[in-house]
């Protein structure tokens, strides 16, 4: 199998060149055929089993200089940051921020489709939601066409996998690995090697997260943030609404992966909320008020499992820049605010006061959630729940993957916490078809080392996001960082890597833990028909140079039609 492109079908390369031109301008036993499954439920004992937070990260192992953090997320350079750090190259198609579910027919392809247009939309959407302005057109079309160029080229078979893989996949850095390879046309698995095998998921569990969240809710879903009257105090209450996002900044100093937010991705204001809320309160003569805030929407605890105070703020319905002490902080484990709803608070009564009123005191915690009918002083709103998807992905945000993962629970009726989230993501995929044995969910970000999932599960999910009956999905593809251009994916597949052929036509979702490295996304091979994947392994190696090692699979996979 030549690193060479093949020729392949006209339609088929055309298909790979538009994957391309998106990525850059837009935003077991070792067997060749796939492994049984297993006959009962299996456990966070392959690849990834486990994992303490040391270098729990996506980013490049440094904590092993941060990145191995906790599963910072995926971040970069500090564990599994949320995948952020490390390559926090811009995003695909980043979201900005908070939202409630809209009902509104969706704008985009990434959007919420009629609900005869797809199988996938579900019902339950929480409340308060408002339909979104035109939203700018997101890159699937141009990722699903190498899907559908590709039948004119045979399909890869598990021998041509076989014989292209096998020595990439002896390299000893990889340690354990699990291995599922599907046509992401139709979900048709090619090639597994452990691929029934439950692995600790790291923050490859965000696909889960949003599959079953874009399930759930519309794609065109805002969340609000909203300041309403409050009877029983004579005052004003700041009502959280599960919008990680919100921001103190000015419009100017806003960023998402450290490029200035366009109007689609900009996250709600927490200045134009109290500039609506002070222009009310002065037009029915008022200038002192008392405040008080409703944070009532979650419940269960506010520490994450895996809390460290870098990779994830303490999970609250209402937060101005996700909890960090510096909202201008690009890091990726930036520090975190203790009490996120109280800093909220202040910072709402600061920009009150520019605006001439005053609060009396200092703002605390509401004694009962606000009333439903309380006339409303102002209200602002997220980018929709598809951008917010797209930017939770392509940064591996652990603190905005919880805040999902939260909207999904109350979608499905679920409490709005840890456990109810894990419920109504596990019910959600089971509904939608997806094989759950083996799969343990103790959060939405990826960050507990309990979770496990198969191989073969996270390339069902990628199916499924890529499938024509499930349009509402599609933004878990444009999401996905592209190899050496975006995201956690920006600073991997460079040149000397030996992956660099491949840089361009791989999206995939990283994921990092103490030991654990994992990649799951899509891939266009030699012949232009895309393929999802997804890789796990559990190794004492580097965190580098681990993940070099799996890059080096997956450019394989690039390199040739595997016949």
């Amino acid at each position: 199998m030549s690193g060479r492109r093949r020729g392949g079908t006209a339609a088929g390369l055309f298909g790979a060149s538009l994957l391309v031109a998106a990525t850059v301008l837009g935003a077991g036993g070792a067997s060749a055929l796939p492994s049984a499954p297993p006959s009962g439920s299996a456990s966070p004992g392959g690849p990834g089993a486990g994992g303490t937070r040391g270098d729990q990260d996506e980013s490049n192992g440094r904590r092993d200089d941060k990145e191995n953090r906790g599963d910072k997320g995926d971040r970069g350079d500090k564990g599994d940051k949320g995948d952020r750090g490390e390559e926090s190259g811009r995003p695909g198609s980043p979201a900005s921020t908070s939202g409630r579910p809209t009902t509104t027919p969706p704008s985009t392809a990434a959007s919420t489709p009629p609900a005869s247009a797809s199988a996938s939309a579900s019902t339950s959407a929480p409340a308060s939601a408002k339909p979104s302005a035109v939203a700018r057109p997101a890159p699937a079309g141009a990722v699903l066409t190498a899907a559908e160029a590709g039948p004119g080229a045979g399909l890869p078979t598990a021998q041509g996998l076989q014989q292209a893989l096998a020595t990439v996949l002896t390299d000893q850095n990889l340690g354990t690995v699990g291995l599922a390879v599907a046509d992401a046309a139709d979900g048709q698995l090619l090639y597994g090697k452990g691929e029934n095998t439950a692995a600790t998921p790291a923050s490859t569990t965000k696909l889960a997260t949003s599959v079953a969240a874009l399930s759930l809710i519309p794609g065109d879903t805002r969340l609000a943030t909203r300041v309403v009257k409050n009877a029983a105090t004579g005052g004003i209450t700041l009502v959280g609404g599960g919008d990680p996002t919100l921001t103190a900044l000015p419009a100017d100093q806003v960023q998402v992966a450290g490029v200035p937010a366009d109007p689609d991705t900009a996250p709600a204001s927490l200045d134009a909320l109290a500039r609506q809320t002070a222009a009310a309160l002065k037009a029915a003569g008022t200038t002192t008020v008392a405040l008080d805030y409703d944070v009532s929407l979650y419940s269960g605890p506010l520490l994450h499992k895996n809390h460290d105070g870098e990779n994830i703020a303490a999970v609250t319905p209402l937060m101005v820049d996700e909890g960090k002490t510096d909202p201008k902080s690009l890091a990726d484990a930036p520090a975190r605010v203790t009490d996120p709803a109280g800093a909220a608070a202040e910072s709402f009564a600061n920009l009150l006061k520019a605006q001439g009123v005053t609060v009396q005191g200092k703002a605390k915690a509401a004694t009962a959630p606000a009333a439903a009918d309380a006339p409303v002083l102002g209200r602002v709103d997220s980018p929709t729940m598809a951008r917010l998807v797209e930017r939770m992905l392509t940064t591996s945000d652990n603190t905005l993957a919880e805040a999902i993962a939260r909207q999904a629970a109350i979608a499905a009726h679920q409490p709005a916490a840890f456990d109810g989230a894990a419920t109504a993501v596990t019910q959600e995929l089971t509904r939608l078809g997806v094989p759950m044995t083996g799969v343990v969910l103790n959060d939405g970000s990826g960050l507990h080392p309990g979770n496990a999932i198969p191989p073969a599960v996270l390339v069902k999910l990628l199916a499924l996001a890529a499938s024509a009956q499930h349009p509402t999905l599609r933004p878990v593809l444009t999401g996905l960082p592209i190899a050496g251009f975006t995201g956690t994916l920006g600073k991997r597949f460079g040149a000397g890597s030996g992956a660099a052929d491949a840089a361009g036509l791989v999206r995939a979702k990283t994921g990092s833990l103490s030991g654990v490295n994992t990649l799951a996304g899509t891939v266009v091979d030699a012949e232009g028909r895309l393929l999802a994947f997804a890789l796990m392994t559990r190794t004492g190696a580097p965190v580098d140079t681990a993940r070099a090692a799996m890059d080096r699979v997956v450019a394989r996979l690039a390199a040739c039609g595997c016949h």
